[in-house]
């Protein structure tokens, strides 16, 4: 806990206490309070008791150790991408996909009461930073990564620096004490991220046969020439769609591609049993991650 800013050490103490007296209605997320994950999670479900950790695997093993239900994690951004390690973090945690949630964000420029600019640095996590990249350089403020936002803006208070501004949601402001000089500092006004929950048990893909779900796995192909190419075929002829596919390198050798992927559909439908078969057969493994209801419809 001490990792973060002193301003948000009292905060982050309250909500583990809260979680602790109740771990099954506690939501782990990655950042100080105030994060976008902190949105996420009440978002997702009102009622929960948000618990903030410093990192991703931290708010992982809170779930595989107890201390949380459930965790909420962001994995891709509409303007930035990928979140980095995540797709590393999921398939080690061992634990399931049980839902996602997408949260329209917004970053506001923050600074100490009274601070105007210019300021010669802006602190936020390096998602954050590069949603907003357009803006900094603009102005000629120095991107500066760290944890999170919402400790970012915990950081600015912590140094007392005029100078310096963090970029974090309204409520971090809010939290700490800091004055917003700018609203929607992000360069796209559709900026999105998708987040995943995680629980220790799966869900039963039987149950979501008559809802529009996704099942998210990970594979690996044979190392023979149009492998990938044979496995992807059996979705196209079983009409499955696949939303997502990213691959990752796993190891030193750059022989061995990890692919993730999204598809339409729960196992236990035939087309998409028709569709894993034949890609199990081209793959040396394929390791399902969760299949779960889908939040928004795609395409």
């Amino acid at each position: 806990m001490h990792a973060y800013p002193q301003p948000a050490i009292a905060l982050v103490a309250e909500m583990e206490a809260a979680a602790k007296a109740q771990p099954a209605r506690a939501v782990a997320f990655q950042g100080a309070p105030g994060c976008n994950g902190h949105r996420a999670a009440l978002e997702y479900d009102a009622d929960c008791l948000p618990l903030p950790c410093f990192s991703f695997e931290d708010a992982l093993d809170a779930v595989k150790e107890g201390r949380a239900d459930r965790a909420i994690i962001p994995i891709e951004n509409s303007q930035h991408g990928r979140v980095a390690d995540i797709h590393f973090l999921l398939p080690e945690s061992g634990l399931s996909i049980v839902g996602e949630h997408f949260t329209p964000i917004s970053h506001a420029l923050m600074a100490l009461p009274g601070a105007k600019g210019p300021f010669s640095a802006a602190y936020s996590h390096p998602q954050a930073l590069g949603q907003s990249r357009h803006y900094l350089r603009e102005r000629g403020i120095v991107p500066m990564a760290y944890a999170d936002t919402a400790g970012a803006a915990a950081l600015v208070r912590e140094q007392n620096d005029p100078d310096a501004c963090a970029i974090a949601p309204r409520l971090a402001a809010e939290l700490y004490g800091l004055d917003i000089v700018e609203d929607r500092v992000e360069d796209a006004s559709d900026n999105t991220t998708r987040f995943v929950v995680l629980a220790r048990e799966p869900l039963d893909p039987f149950e979501l046969q008559d809802v529009q779900a996704m099942t998210t796995f990970i594979f690996e192909v044979k190392n023979i020439a149009a492998a990938l190419y044979k496995a992807l075929g059996g979705f196209a002829t079983n009409g499955v769609n696949m939303t997502k596919l990213e691959s990752y390198q796993i190891g030193a050798s750059f022989a061995a591609t990890t692919f993730y992927a999204d598809i339409e559909g729960a196992p236990g439908e035939a087309r998409i049993d028709s569709a894993l078969q034949e890609l199990a057969f081209h793959c040396k493994y394929v390791r399902p991650l969760g299949t779960y209801r889908q939040a928004r419809k795609r395409g």
